[in-house]
């Protein structure tokens, strides 16, 4: 019988039948199946109704348990006895079992049939004895093994038995006669009783075993904790590594883990050093636990993402779901299927997700959420598109990603591919290609290259735009898709939404098999590059001043264009760490320090002008004076800034409305004029495509150039360099020693999406009487100059504030003052 929708149990049920809900990894119903194997049963029919075709082809004609399996299908709810009615013309034979496909029992099936034989019942019914009866049906036995009484799901003042009805029955082919075909018809509230009344042979069997129906959450994780502590005869997959601890082969469990038995732990699995599972918790197939995670009592189903330092107590995740760090989810919680509960996310005891539901982050959830996600992620973030290697970006969602956007495009456009060393970039750009060709895009790919090269030959090769993958800059085990558009920058808001919508509606367009395109692969690709770079670039006195630089490519795409390029440039460079790093193409942030240190002393040691390293893919870069000392990004923009300003005396520079307005200092003492832009790299690439723009900057290690190029290219910022640094009479550390110094503080607060609009409201509202900047977000200006930006995160549930004042005080007073304000209204 595994037609039950199982609504007490949703949202587990709420998209698979209950007999497929796994217990200790498996259905249900497998490990039913697998008794009956056990007891001799070999030909089986299986009912079915609500969802049926996923039972259908989950367990197939039954050669993987080792049966053969037929299937009845009811239109409509038969009822307990209409849908055995149903499947009447196989069981004429002889005597049949009727079993229940969606509780969990070891009872004796083969004495239970001896029993219905000896006494030559037309029907015997199995019963148990449990604590509370109230949920199931009392029957009451006589000595002879008759049955005397039947009462359904009586009350308290009904109860005159513990022994209820497992729904397991042995029944004669005749009893079929009794049910008419085509009704609702149910075993225990009609044909029993009648049957009853006209004395025909009805026994009861009372049964030793163990059984469990079911129908709840508790007697849910009840069933867990039974299979695992060994008080029902069921198959645990795997081997008992400790007392109590089951490994399926295949799982990867790091030594430093802690593992407190019962449990299990599925298929293919990982569960990282530092994460702890204790009693009762049940780890599915192709889990990914990360280290501080803490589970007890926890039920997770297959193919989830377990987040750094997330806990999960008596709770149940269902499949396809992630569950990203620091997330908290209590006792008696469920989260349905292909949920994301994004970082940081409460959700409290008892609480119901459903599926498809995002939570968002820092969200307090007190209530079930069955409706309306609690979050407002869009497809697109201020890295493209950016998820958790084979978590959140999978060759599938790749393949549907390239899809949509090749839909966007002419028939027979040209785009190019590019990636950076990293192996997952390799594998996901394959799945892009696949999508783009069957789509008729015709791709050129670029291979390995640095961002600025996939920049400059998407603008100069006539193309419609690319897909550069690279590993996330802040999180090896992230990666980003950025989308190109025929400059080569990032496609604008519109295109981006016209993308996201064609992606959320799945209406993708297909080739005719004449219309398949081409893949191929371009010549002196880095050479056509480097020689443009250095046409476009003002290299006067370079060869004359005889500089030595000390470049670190820190094992990133960079190296491949910098033999190209230095050999037209005439500089005695000193080049480290040139090799490509597929399996580390980012470093940690000790490993990115230690690595600035050791460029420091290699420049201080070689009496150096200047050194840079190169962030993964080339776009970004971070500098170390003359003297041996790093230059933070904020400060690097400034000395940069200053350099430009002295020589060109004319003409505007572009730049975020974050940076420091030392910035406006230093222009304004060159003659130079300031624009300020948005925060967004889409802004900057914007507002340096104006003609008059000399130089544009992030703050954050990114630079355009734009005598070459509209884009950021921290290579050519260093080219650029080179000549500044060549012409003037100063070094690196002397003009930063003539700069004013900036005390600019940033800070981040969780904002709940629904609030970041009171937020920006009240902001303005406090505001007053000062001076108001709306170019990005709120920037509230000080009588005394200081000021404060407060902007919502486009991705993320957060708000960043950034105050800077005359002195550090008064930019600490600052931000203190208005991050209070936006705390009031963000709740």
């Amino acid at each position: 019988m595994a037609g039950g929708e199982g609504t007490r149990l949703r949202p587990m049920t709420a998209n698979q039948p209950k007999p497929l809900l796994p217990v200790a990894n498996k259905p249900i119903m497998e490990h039913v199946l697998r008794l009956l194997k056990r007891h001799g049963f070999s030909e089986t029919i299986v009912t079915v109704q609500f969802l049926a075709s996923l039972v259908r082809n989950y367990f197939g004609d039954g050669e993987d348990v080792g049966m053969n399996l037929q299937y009845a299908t009811e239109e409509t709810p038969l009822g307990t006895a209409g849908s055995v009615k149903n499947a009447e013309d196989a069981l004429r034979d002889g005597p049949f079992l009727v079993i229940s496909g969606d509780a969990l029992t070891d009872i004796d099936l083969s004495a239970l049939v001896r029993y219905h034989r000896e006494q030559g019942a037309l029907v015997t019914v199995g019963l148990t004895r449990v604590p509370n009866p109230l949920e199931f049906g009392i029957i009451i036995v006589g000595e002879d093994g008759r049955i005397q009484r039947f009462l359904e799901k009586p009350t308290w003042g009904q109860v005159f038995s513990d022994t209820v009805n497992t729904g397991i029955y042995v029944m004669e082919p005749e009893v079929l006669a009794e049910v008419p075909r085509g009704e609702a018809v149910d075993w225990s509230g009609d044909v029993f009783p009648r049957l009853l009344k006209e004395g025909a042979p009805l026994c009861g069997w009372i049964a030793e075993g163990y059984w469990e129906d079911v129908g709840t959450f508790e007697s849910y994780l009840k069933a867990q904790a039974d299979v695992l502590s060994g008080r029902v005869d069921a198959e645990i997959e795997g081997f008992e590594v400790s007392p109590g601890v089951w490994i399926a082969e295949g799982a990867e469990v790091d030594v430093d883990a802690i593992l407190t038995g019962p449990l299990c732990i599925g298929d293919y699995a990982k569960v990282e050093a530092g994460a702890q599972l204790r009693e009762f918790t049940v780890v599915g197939n192709n889990v990914v636990i990360k280290e501080g995670a803490f589970l007890h009592r926890a039920v997770v189903h297959n193919n989830v993402y377990i987040g750094q330092g997330t806990t999960l107590r008596g709770c149940v995740i269902g499949k396809n779901t992630d569950v990203m760090a620091s997330v908290r989810v209590e006792e008696s919680a469920i989260v349905g299927d292909e949920c994301v509960i994004e970082p940081e996310a409460y959700l409290s005891a008892g609480v119901k997700v459903y599926p498809f539901k995002t939570i968002e982050a820092g969200a307090v959830v007190n209530t079930s959420v069955i409706w309306e996600s609690r979050g407002h992620r869009s497809l697109f973030g201020p890295r493209g598109v950016s998820g958790l290697v084979n978590v959140e970006i999978t060759p599938e969602l790749c393949v549907r990603l390239a899809s949509a956007w090749a839909t966007t495009l002419s028939k027979g456009s040209v785009v190019t591919t590019s990636r950076d060393a990293s192996r997952a970039a390799r594998a996901l750009k394959r799945a892009v290609h696949g999508a783009l060709n069957a789509s008729a895009i015709n791709v050129v790919d670029l291979e390995a290259q640095p961002l600025p090269v996939a920049r400059f030959h998407t603008a100069r090769g006539d193309c419609s735009g690319g897909i550069a993958l690279r590993t996330t800059p802040s999180n090896p085990q992230s990666i980003d898709l950025i989308f190109l558009d025929e400059r080569g920058a990032e496609l604008s808001q519109a295109a981006a939404r016209k993308l996201e919508r064609v992606f959320s509606r799945q209406e993708y367009r297909r080739a005719f098999p004449g219309e398949i395109a081409e893949l191929s692969y371009p010549p002196r690709v880095v050479e056509s590059y480097a020689a443009e770079l250095v046409r476009a670039v003002d290299m006067t006195g370079v060869r004359e001043a005889g500089l030595k630089v000390v470049v670190d490519c820190a094992g990133g795409t960079a190296s491949l264009v910098l033999p190209a390029l230095l050999g037209r440039i005439g500089v005695d460079v000193l080049s480290v760490n040139t090799g490509l790093d597929e399996m580390s193409p980012i470093q940690s942030l000790a490993d990115s320090r230690a690595g600035m240190q050791r460029l420091g002393d290699l420049v201080a040691s070689s009496r150096a002008a200047f050194g840079v390293r190169f962030d993964q893919v080339g776009e970004r870069l971070q500098v170390v004076d003359d003297s041996g000392e790093m230059v933070p990004p904020e400060r690097a923009l400034l000395v940069v800034l200053d350099l430009i300003a002295a020589e060109r005396h004319s003409g505007r520079v572009a730049l975020p409305v974050t940076t420091t307005r030392v910035a406006e200092q230093v222009c304004r003492f060159h003659g130079v004029a300031v624009t300020w832009t948005s925060t967004s790299l889409a802004g900057l690439t914007e507002a340096t495509a104006a003609e008059e723009v000399i130089f544009g900057a992030d703050g954050r290690g990114g630079f355009v150039v734009p005598e070459f190029s509209r884009t950021l290219d921290g290579i050519a910022a260093f080219v650029r360099m080179l000549g500044l640094v060549a012409r003037t009479r100063l070094t690196l550390s002397q003009i930063d020693d003539r700069i004013p110094r900036a005390y600019l503080l940033k800070r981040s607060m969780p904002t709940p999406w629904a609030a970041k609009g009171s937020v920006m409201r009240t902001v303005m509202e406090a505001a007053g009487g000062r001076t108001v900047d709306t170019t990005d977000g709120v920037r509230v200006v000080e009588p005394d100059g200081g000021w404060v930006l407060v902007l919502p995160d486009p991705a993320e549930a957060v708000t960043h504030l950034w105050a800077e004042g005359p002195d550090a005080d008064r930019a600490q007073s600052l931000l203190d003052e208005w991050a209070a304000v936006a705390e009031r209204a963000g709740g």
